[in-house]
């Protein structure tokens, strides 16, 4: 032992280390390039002259407005190189030719035709550089009669369908739009999924493709038995609060904790090992003598658990289904949020907590596996605290530790 300090592990690289992405700013698929740079490749970001229009969406740092402190440009820019081409430009166009032409992929958001009007789509980039992944996403696919149809955030998740699921039992109170640019977002979570697919595709015969994403088509796949309970059998789902939208309404699975805040209280136990694990959660707080359906629970551990789809017909697995769920609610209420939430992971029972944006940070669980990640910034002095890796690979680990171009 010399006493020194052992040299830090070399990692991994990416999944995608060593791959070349050209991305046209744009909110539509912004989020599909900070997931390929997480994963490793190169993003080169192309703005317009002037900047791109999202650097002025608010907040800002410290809400001073100016384009280099918007924080949504920091969250979906992150980890990208960026350069200005000016794409009506002759000059522009040129560079723009010289970028694709080194590239791997390129992701674009832009209105279908403009780019074919410059001479700059994928028909022509990719005659004689055959290899080249072509990405676009737009609001109905490049072909769809309503293709030119202008789209917000909040129109692709009405139109899609996952703001008829959501909301709450009351159908007094509108339906609740999901935040955080989720239209956008699932988009762009199709398109890394293609765009994956077709790298395995070029591996495989040499060749790239284009990729055409449906924001539409995307936020409608989400919408689970919203969209094939209607294709399916003409029947239409309603929303329901904190559980999926269904036809015919299903338990409430919503409760206040011990100190009045509320509480959702997953998925109930089907399998026998889970309702052995009800039963000793609850004796472990000598609880079991006090509620009072405690039987049903143990008839399900004793016929080693229920099947779901038999609720609807099976008296008695409806009444231990609806025990358990009950069991649930009963433990719930004696607890704070957090203890029940932890205590149930804990023994292995996908329980959830309902977070303000601030808590998600500063959860040990979330710290302990990385979630924050302090950024530096040059220009403030600081480093900035972001959200780290939606998934956790340990063969290729995700990398975002610069700021936004």
């Amino acid at each position: 032992m010399t006493g020194q300090p052992a040299p830090d592990p070399i990692e991994p690289p990416g999944a995608l280390d060593g791959l070349k992405v050209v991305e046209l700013a744009s909110e539509h698929a912004a989020f599909a390039g900070k997931l390929l740079a997480g994963l490793g490749a190169e993003v080169t970001l192309v703005e317009p002259p002037g900047g791109a229009p999202m650097r002025w969406y608010e907040p800002f740092v410290d809400d001073v407005p100016d384009p280099t402190r918007s924080l949504w440009w920091w969250h979906y820019e992150q980890g990208k190189h960026g350069v200005t081409v000016d794409l009506d430009d002759a000059s522009g166009a040129a560079e723009f030719r010289r970028l694709c032409a080194d590239a791997d992929v390129v992701v674009e958001g832009e209105p279908p035709g403009r780019l074919a009007a410059l001479g700059l789509d994928h028909a022509q980039l990719r005659a004689g550089h055959e290899e080249l992944i072509w990405v676009s996403v737009t609001p109905f696919g490049r072909d769809n009669p309503r293709a030119h149809e202008p789209v917000v955030d909040l129109t692709v998740l009405a139109g899609g369908g996952p703001v008829w699921n959501c909301g709450y039992d009351d159908h007094a109170i509108p339906p609740v739009r999901g935040g955080g640019n989720q239209g956008y977002q699932t988009a762009s979570l199709h398109a890394v999924v293609a765009t994956l697919v077709a790298l395995l595709v070029r591996d495989e015969t040499g060749t790239g493709q284009h990729v055409d994403v449906s924001m539409h088509a995307a936020a409608n796949v989400t919408t689970e038995a919203g969209s094939y309970s209607w294709l399916v059998a003409r029947q239409t789902v309603q929303r329901q609060t904190c559980r999926h939208a269904a036809v015919r309404p299903t338990q409430g699975t919503i409760t206040l904790d011990r100190e009045g805040r509320f509480v959702p209280t997953g998925i109930p136990p089907r399998s026998g090992k889970e309702f052995h694990v009800l039963l000793e959660w609850l004796a472990s707080h000598g609880w079991r003598d006090e509620f009072p359906e405690a039987f049903f629970l143990q008839m399900g551990a004793d016929r080693g658990g229920v099947n779901f789809a038999d609720i609807a017909t099976d008296p008695e697995v409806a009444a231990i289904f609806g025990a358990a769920r009950d069991a649930l609610i009963f433990i719930a209420e004696r607890l704070t949020a957090y203890e029940f939430f932890v205590e149930g992971q804990q023994r292995g029972l996908p329980l959830p907590v309902v977070y303000a944006p601030e808590e998600v940070m500063h959860d040990p669980h979330y710290r302990a596996r990385g979630f924050p990640v302090p950024v530096w910034h040059e220009e403030l002095g600081r480093a900035v605290e972001y959200t780290g890796a939606p998934f956790h690979m340990h063969g290729s680990p995700w990398r975002l530790d610069t700021p936004a171009p």
